[in-house]
This record gives C-alpha cells, sequence and structure tokens, in this order.
C-alpha cells in the first residue's frame, strides 16, 4: 500500500515545481508551524503525502497519523500521541473516516485549528454509521460490505470509479486491491466531543465525490460555520489536487 500511494505522489507531482525548503522557507508570521495530518479508511497515512511534501517543502513539521482504523478510540490515540509530540500551535487536518477522528480528538490545547478534506463532521452522538445512514446514498457507500471479521472493505471493482476516478487507472486498481479495513466497530462508534465548536474550522469541499456527497459535505461544513473551498475532484483529492488542499491548510495555519 506504502509503495503504491507513493508512485501515485510521484505521477502526479511530476512537473509541479516546490519552492522553498523545510530548512529555509521562513513562514508568515504568528502561523501555527506543525501539522498533524490523518488518514481515512481503506488506505493509509501515505496518503497524504503529496500535501505532505508541500508543507513540509515550505517550512511547516508535518507528521502523519497512522491509524490502526481498529476503532474510534485507537484512532483517536494515535492521533493524541501524534499531538502530544508537537512543540506549539498545530493544525489538525482529517480526510474522510479522519474527520471523525480529529472531530474526537481536536479539544487538545495544542490544536489552532482544524480542517476536514471530504471528511464527515458528527455532532456530539453522530457515529460514522449515522451519519453515512442519514445522508444522500452515493457509490461508494453502498459498495462498503463486511467480511467474515466484521472488517469493511470498499468493493474492489467499484472502488476505482468510485473512489479515485481522477487518479491513473493503473494506481486506483492496485488501491481497490490493496485496501486497509475499517473495523465494524470505528464504524457505528459515536462521537463524544464536537471539536469544531470550538476552533475554527476549514473544509475541502469536493464535488465530484461518490464516497461522501458534496451534498452532505456541504451541510457539514455549514452546520461548522466552517471556511469552505469546493475542488472540482473526487474523494482522492487530497493526492489529486495536494496543492489546492495544501493552500487551505495554509490559510488555517494563520486562524486566530
Amino acid at each position: 500500500m506504502r509503495n503504491i500511494l507513493l508512485s501515485a505522489a510521484t505521477v502526479l507531482l511530476a512537473g509541479t515545481t516546490l519552492v522553498g525548503s523545510a530548512n529555509s522557507a521562513e513562514l508568515p508570521k504568528g502561523a501555527a508551524h506543525n501539522i498533524v495530518l490523518v488518514h481515512g479508511a481503506f488506505v493509509d497515512q501515505t496518503s497524504w503525502r503529496p500535501v505532505a511534501d508541500i508543507l513540509t517543502k515550505k517550512g511547516y513539521r508535518v507528521t502523519l497519523v497512522e491509524n490502526p482504523l481498529t476503532s474510534l478510540a485507537a484512532d483517536v490515540d494515535a492521533t493524541k500521541q501524534a499531538l502530544a509530540k508537537q512543540d506549539g500551535k498545530t493544525v489538525l487536518v482529517g480526510h474522510s473516516w479522519g474527520g471523525v477522528v480529529i472531530t474526537q480528538a481536536g479539544n487538545d490545547p495544542k490544536v489552532s485549528a482544524l480542517v476536514y478534506v471530504s471528511a464527515f463532521a458528527p455532532e456530539v452522538g453522530e457515529s460514522l454509521a449515522s451519519l453515512a445512514k442519514a445522508g444522500p446514498p452515493t457509490e461508494g457507500g453502498n459498495a462498503i460490505h463486511p467480511d467474515a471479521k466484521g472488517n469493511l472493505y470498499i468493493d474492489p471493482k467499484v472502488f476505482p470509479s468510485a473512489v479515485a476516478a481522477d487518479l491513473p487507472p493503473e494506481i486506483a486498481a492496485h488501491l481497490a486491491n490493496s485496501q486497509l479495513p475499517l473495523n465494524h466497530v470505528a464504524f457505528e462508534a459515536p462521537v463524544s466531543i464536537a471539536a469544531w465548536r470550538d476552533k475554527p474550522t476549514f473544509y475541502v469541499i469536493t464535488t465530484k465525490d461518490k464516497v461522501i456527497a458534496p451534498e452532505a459535505q456541504k451541510l457539514f461544513a455549514s452546520r461548522m460555520k466552517a471556511q469552505t473551498t469546493e475542488v472540482a475532484g473526487s474523494h482522492a483529492s487530497l493526492v489529486v489536487h495536494a496543492k489546492q488542499v495544501a493552500e487551505v491548510i495554509e490559510k488555517a495555519a494563520l486562524a486566530k
């Protein structure tokens, strides 16, 4: 999985000029220097690599959280461990399922802003399951099925078109066949904290998303009163549109 996603990043960033370096770049005055990126279900932390590379070369200290995907509590714990290692203000970012995780973990005093990228954003008492049931049905959502052990996957035949239609076909196919499962326990667990109520919040809406309907994303963003940015991309926009996603995170780094 790691090699596949890094290959995708290499393909998609080919020809892109990244300015500055972590050693020489000077961040804007007052900006949060730390960025913690939380990945979604079915993929690993390297899904954030294109965004991380852009931000690192601009001088930010970027941490990729490795979610075990076994339960909400386990993923929140992994995120809190990453936050504990940060020195100063930190922007916490979640993609897809990662939005549930940052909603629960984001009340950490170091977190200065939250960024949701094609992400679920629950209210207290809501779970991924309840949000998925309440929202408009999608091709990707309808293709999620459990195996005999209760682990959830997206049907590999549906995955390329539903999740990664704007990735190279061979990359999308590899991702479909190398998924990391999300345990049903995580899917059903409600959050007890809604950190977005007390933090500056930003949302990247992906208008061609076939996993989380754009209408649902707009609803999440609206009730959080988030600053929104629309990207004409799929659920994999954190890879395909890494530059635009990184720009939103940089805005969040300046939030007060």
